[in-house]
């Protein structure tokens, strides 16, 4: 897939600049730029999840329970 982006010129500058400094074209800047992005949105939205999970049932478990509840001793 190609996609095209409009920048201004010091946009344009400072993404350059930025890939080069990372070693990186800019192609791959934005490409790595953007997954990053959405993996925080999606660690974003299992966090919140979870808190809503707990505030329902706050109970915690430690790690041997949780194996000997699962059977892994």
């Amino acid at each position: 897939m190609t996609i095209s982006l409009r920048l201004s010129d010091n946009d344009g500058q400072l993404f350059k600049q930025y890939a080069a400094l990372c070693g990186l074209s800019i192609s791959e800047l934005i490409r790595v730029s953007v997954l990053e992005h959405i993996e925080q949105d999606c660690d974003l939205q299992a966090y919140r999840q979870a808190l809503d999970a707990y505030a329902e049932d706050p109970s915690t478990y430690s790690l041997s329970e949780t194996e000997k509840e699962m059977g892994f001793r």
